[in-house]
Parts: structure tokens; C-alpha cells; sequence
């Protein structure tokens, strides 16, 4: 076995009769390791990629608070297996769940045996997603410590757009004559999109606490195909609600890929929309505010237009920070995505109308 990693687990003392330690390859951010061992549980080891997350303590108390929170509410609504229904990360001695051993941290959490991660999005999978994040939120709702964001600025819109009017500005890679007409196509838009930050400012709007990674490969699933918990906290803070149904929605409900070079293939499926805001919709209704509930759709127009404004900033800075392909990827990525945006717009009446529909049907139930 690799000593390192067996150093940092002794760091772990409630990992006992280590039998294997396997690398695990999903995920694209953290290392991660599979520990068998001889006992009643299994473990999973991340090295955490404190380049993405600088806050390493930030983010371990963010975890911390939501699973504590999340499990007292379980045993408080009688629910049974809860070990099973939300994660559990291990304390080392000195009570913190990571370990720094000079140059990287790690933590080591409970492995739930005898579930399984999906993939594939239909509406019946888009629907468990809705629902459950809905519940997510739902429970965290009156969590009472105060979390910080572990991504600073992650899905601020005003903030994307300063980056965005930066790298116009400076033109790093002399490539802004080429996309002007894009910029000032996203420049047209850019007050309403940016609606939800002053919004808050006024107190008309709340931040709430959002996982802000929304996929269906982020949740547990049982051999009975229910679902189990919540997986990948790093990205839980606060935000918009917005944020975990616009994002899920971005990629979801997509009919291409993000980086697809025919925009003509790029297209919103009201399918996916409508099952995964249905089931978001039963489980959320009850803490979101009518103007969170009518900002939803925009929740879906902004997601698309932020990517695309991600894209094309990186794209004019010198494509510094997506890792590209081909010489004109993130020109190709901001293509789709704002077409994305546009096929999106399109859809919105259609997506309020459904809304509408739901928020009646619950009224009468």
C-alpha cells in the first residue's frame, strides 16, 4: 500500500484493518480514494484541491454545519438508516475533519455501502434531482450558523460581467474585433441578467443555502433506485436559489453539449424543464418567496448567459483558465451557450405558464 496515503489516514484513527486503497477517477476537482478495510465500514479519501477552495477550514465548517443540521432533522422526522441518508467525515485528534501534512489536506468521510451514482438525464431522473434539491434547501433553510462562500463571487453576475468588460478592456489576445458583436449583443442584456444582485441589495431578494452543483451524479441512490443523500458538499453556500435550478437546468435540459460547434443543434428541452420543476417545486414551495418563485425562469435564461460570458472573457483573455482543445474552443463554447440562452428565452413563456400551473395545483391540493 502507499505509505503516504496510509501516514495521512493514521491521522484518521477511527480507520482500522486497512485491507486496499484504491484510486477512484470520477470527479475533476479533489483526489479520491476508496479505503476497504476488515470492519464494519469503508472510508472515502479526498485530497481536497486547495487551489479551487483556498479556505480549507471555511469549507470543512460549511460540510460540518449542513451534515450535523441535516442529520438532526432526519432523526427528528423518525427517519430510519440514517447513516445511510446524509455523509459523515471523521474528526483526527484534534477534532478538525481534514488533516494538513504541510503541503495538502485531507479528510476521510463514511463510505455508503451499497449505493450507486447516475448519469443519464430523463425526466423521471430530473425529476428525483428537483425533488430532491428542493428538500436540500428545504432542510437548511433555518440552519442556524453562518456559512461562508467557499468559491467567492462563484455565480454573481455583476461580478462575471466586471470580469468580462476587463478582459474587453485590456484585449490580452487581440481577439475582440473578431467577437464585438457578441459583446455588445451581451451587453445589451446585461442589467436585466444582473436583476438578482440588486435585487438583494434592496432586501427584496434572499440568499438561501444551496448546494450549487445540481446533477444527478450528485446525488446517492439505493439498489431500488430511491434516493439516498446529497454527495459533493464543497460548493454547499449561500446563494440564490437560482443557482441549483438554473444551473441543473443549463446542462440538463440542453440537447448538445456545452462546447457543440453546430449552434444549430443547441436546444432547450421543456421535458427535462418540466419534471425537474415539478419536483423542485412539491418539496421547496414551502420556504420560497412568491418573488423567488417568479424569478425562476430568469434562474434558467441566466445560467446559459453567465457561461457564455465566462467563455468568452477567458476566450479574449487567452484562454488562461478553461483548458481547451483547440485554438478557438472557448469561442466555440460561448457560441453554444449563448445560443442556449437565446433557445431559453424563447421558452420562457411556456416555463411561466407551467409555473403557474404547479403553484395552482398545490393552492387547491
Amino acid at each position: 500500500m502507499d505509505v503516504e496515503l496510509q501516514n495521512v489516514i493514521a491521522h484518521f484513527p477511527q480507520v482500522k484493518e486497512i485491507r486496499e486503497i484504491e484510486s477512484i477517477q470520477s470527479g475533476l476537482i479533489n483526489r479520491t480514494y476508496g479505503i476497504v478495510t476488515e470492519g464494519a465500514d469503508d472510508y472515502i479519501l479526498q485530497c481536497i484541491n486547495h487551489l479551487v477552495f483556498t479556505n480549507v477550514e471555511l469549507l470543512q465548517h460549511n460540510i460540518e454545519c449542513v451534515t450535523e443540521h441535516i442529520r438532526a432533522k432526519l432523526l427528528e422526522r423518525g427517519e430510519q438508516d440514517v447513516e445511510r441518508k446524509v455523509l459523515r467525515f471523521l474528526p483526527t485528534p484534534e477534532g478538525k475533519t481534514y488533516h494538513f501534512d504541510g503541503a495538502h489536506y485531507w479528510r476521510v468521510c463514511v463510505y455508503i455501502r451499497n449505493s450507486y451514482t447516475q448519469t443519464e438525464v430523463t425526466p423521471d431522473s430530473a425529476y428525483l434531482v428537483g425533488l430532491k434539491f428542493g428538500e436540500f434547501e428545504s432542510m437548511l433553510a433555518d440552519l442556524p450558523e453562518k456559512l461562508g462562500e467557499t468559491i467567492p463571487d462563484f455565480h454573481n453576475m455583476e461580478f462575471r460581467m466586471t470580469q468580462l468588460r476587463e478582459a474587453v478592456s485590456l484585449d490580452k489576445a487581440k481577439r475582440r474585433a473578431k467577437v464585438q458583436a457578441l459583446i455588445d449583443e451581451i451587453e445589451r442584456d446585461a442589467d436585466e441578467m444582473c436583476r438578482a444582485e440588486r435585487l438583494y441589495r434592496e432586501g427584496k431578494l434572499p440568499k438561501r443555502i444551496c448546494h450549487c452543483d445540481t446533477k444527478v451524479s450528485n446525488m446517492l441512490f439505493d439498489a431500488e433506485g430511491k434516493v439516498l443523500c446529497i454527495i459533493d458538499l464543497d460548493t454547499v453556500m449561500p446563494s440564490f436559489v437560482f443557482s441549483d435550478f438554473g444551473d441543473f437546468l443549463r446542462t440538463a435540459a440542453c440537447t448538445a453539449p456545452e462546447d457543440e460547434p453546430d449552434v444549430a443543434k443547441v436546444h432547450f428541452n421543456m421535458d427535462i424543464f418540466r419534471a425537474f420543476a415539478k419536483g423542485y417545486l412539491e418539496s421547496a414551495m414551502s420556504f420560497l418567496t412568491p418573488l423567488e418563485i417568479e424569478m425562476l425562469p430568469y434562474a434558467v435564461r441566466l445560467f446559459p448567459y453567465m457561461q457564455a460570458v465566462r467563455f468568452l472573457t477567458d476566450y479574449l483573455n487567452g484562454d488562461s483558465y478553461y483548458q481547451i482543445q483547440y485554438a478557438e474552443h472557448n469561442y466555440v463554447r460561448t457560441l453554444a451557450q449563448y445560443r442556449l440562452y437565446q433557445e431559453v428565452c424563447k421558452a420562457e413563456p411556456e416555463m411561466c405558464e407551467f409555473i403557474k400551473t404547479q403553484i395552482n395545483a398545490d393552492f387547491r391540493k
